[in-house]
């Protein structure tokens, strides 16, 4: 199972912000839309970074409420890790999982067409396996 083909099930809707939006608006973001991880990026829609739950919890641990004042900038991940569409969701998971991030942006010729939790992955291979015993389960019935 591909990337793409993940996304075409949940959608290829991704929120986006600027560098210099506030923490605090950040956090309204991600409550209000149930979301855990938004994409920072450029006018071009470029990405700088992504600010994830994970990132917010570290830094008002360290900073202190203060710290939601601060621009997005300056608490968000820059070394973004993407993937493709054709990419093997399995590859992908693998990648979370010993990177220990929980969202991957997936990317179409530079340009970001959606963003891929591990929730997500998880949910489609679970169906995945699914199908595969209802497969099997079936062929043993007819033998």
């Amino acid at each position: 199972m591909t990337v793409g083909a993940v996304l075409n099930g949940k959608g290829h809707d991704v929120i986006t912000a600027r560098g210099a939006t506030p923490l605090r608006e950040i956090c309204s973001t991600l409550a209000e839309k149930g979301i855990g991880a938004i994409l920072v990026t450029d006018a071009a829609k470029h990405i700088e970074g992504i600010i994830s739950e994970r990132d917010i919890v570290k830094t008002l641990a360290a900073k202190g409420t203060d710290a939601l004042d601060l621009p997005v900038s300056s608490v968000m991940t820059t070394a973004v890790v993407t993937c493709a569409e054709e990419d093997a969701i399995m590859d992908v998971m693998s990648k979370m999982t010993s990177g220990r991030f929980r969202h991957v942006p997936v990317l179409r010729d530079n340009k970001v067409i959606g963003l891929i939790s591990i929730g997500d992955a998880v949910k489609y291979r679970i169906a995945q396996v699914e199908m595969e015993a209802e497969q099997m389960r079936t062929y043993i019935t007819m033998a």
